[in-house]
């Protein structure tokens, strides 16, 4: 079954993490996606803890937004990688990096230069600030981003002061809408039959994910803030709460719902308590009702609610780790996790976090070691076998 890219070829210049996440996405789709590293390697393939992955260039969190894609290391400081480069593009349908703006055209393979070659190329840059603006130079990492998005004041506790999100949210949030920019660029083509530049700035990516907050202050002028584990619509059902064993977060937010968890935990007698007849109420009481809530709970294992909750149609998740929803039977039915075999053993990766009926998305290659591929890469650019040798002994791949 034909993939939703399959036939589409990607050069990636991208590195650690933003980039790399677009263009992932793009290769789990059937997009053939070249990755071109230095000759020393994108800094995520060793990684810092020195286990047998990492000694191979494979470190896992490497691993997890580049395997499928093949690997072509250039030097782009010589002359002839730029030209091998520009060989390249001319059969390509896409080009993505995440340098500075400015760097590639430094390097004369910026996009004025790219689409003279290739008028059908979609090129897209990803960068902190975006190709145009006063903070266009500015270099950008995802905790300084996710600091000036207004994602940081808007998480975690105010005793604790502003926090980050548990993962690098910023640069998988460019990511994603990298891929997104780059997908709607390559249907747009299909019927303007031109490329185009593809301009995300992680600033705007991070607010497009942040559209309700970011719009219900422009309109009415709400300051958001810190909300701990409470649910963005500040109903006291819609928290964190202990169990005997752990953590449950509820989330009732519907009438019905409150009425099915009260009677489920046995406090039906709270439903006629004039602190709590609505959701105002129970918004300015939300201390007393938590209390209520939580006396019950704390009676229990978490899995026993979870069961509970599930048959009296009451939402509510168990916090688990990552070992335990990995081992959930959600997954068993699923195609997100997917295992590749590797010369080493095989691996499980994340896979795209949708199903599709038809062609869905999938690792079908393995990860690549640091210049796997430059012989078939530059064999399909029209490089005779002789002329890559020269490259290899110039030291430009």
């Amino acid at each position: 079954m034909s993939k939703p890219f399959a036939g589409v070829k990607v050069l990636d210049f991208t590195r650690v993490l933003a980039g790399p996440y677009g263009s992932y996405q793009l290769a789990l789709l059937g997009a053939d996606v070249i990755k071109v590293e230095s000759r020393e390697g994108d800094d995520m393939r060793y990684g810092n803890r020195a286990n047998d992955w990492e000694k191979r260039g494979l470190a896992a969190p490497w691993v997890a937004v580049n395997a499928g894609k093949r690997s072509i290391t250039l030097d782009l400081k010589k002359p002839a990688a730029i030209e091998a480069v520009k060989r390249l593009v001319a059969r390509v349908d896409v080009v993505m990096e995440n340098f500075r703006p400015g760097v590639m055209d430094k390097l004369g393979i910026g996009y004025d230069v790219l689409k003279a070659i290739n008028p059908r190329l979609i090129y897209c840059a990803v960068s902190g600030f975006g190709q145009v603006g006063p903070d266009r130079e500015t270099a950008a990492f995802d905790g300084m981003i996710q600091a000036m998005s207004g994602l940081m004041s808007i998480t975690g506790f105010p005793t604790n002061g502003p926090t980050r999100v548990g993962f690098a949210g910023a640069d998988v949030m460019s990511g994603a809408t990298a891929a997104l920019g780059v997908a709607s660029a390559l249907y747009q083509r299909t019927h303007t039959g031109k490329g185009q530049l593809v301009d995300v700035a992680m600033i705007d990516a991070v607010m497009g994910y942040l559209a309700q907050q970011f719009t219900e202050h422009m309109m009415t002028g709400r300051v958001h803030e810190q909300a701990a584990n409470l649910s963005v619509t500040r109903k006291p059902t819609g928290d964190l709460y202990k169990t005997r064993d752990g953590w449950i977060v509820l989330a009732v937010m519907t009438e019905p719902q409150f009425q099915r968890l009260m009677k489920d935990i046995g406090r039906a007698d709270a439903l006629a308590d004039p602190r709590f007849p609505d959701w105002p109420t129970r918004i300015q009481n939300n201390k007393a009702l938590h209390a209520i809530i939580e006396a019950e709970l704390v009676k229990e294992t978490s899995a026993t609610w979870a069961e509970r909750f599930a048959r009296a149609d009451v939402p509510a998740g168990r916090v688990l780790t990552i070992p335990e929803t990995v081992q959930l039977d959600h997954f068993d039915r699923r195609t997100i996790l997917q295992t590749v075999d590797t010369p080493h053993g095989p691996i499980r990766v994340v896979g795209s976090g949708f199903k599709l009926e038809h062609g869905g998305g999938s690792v079908d290659r393995p990860p690549a070691t640091l210049g796997q591929h430059p012989d078939e890469v530059l064999g399909e650019a029209g490089y005779p076998p002789a002329e890559i040798a020269e490259l290899r002994a110039a030291w430009v791949v």
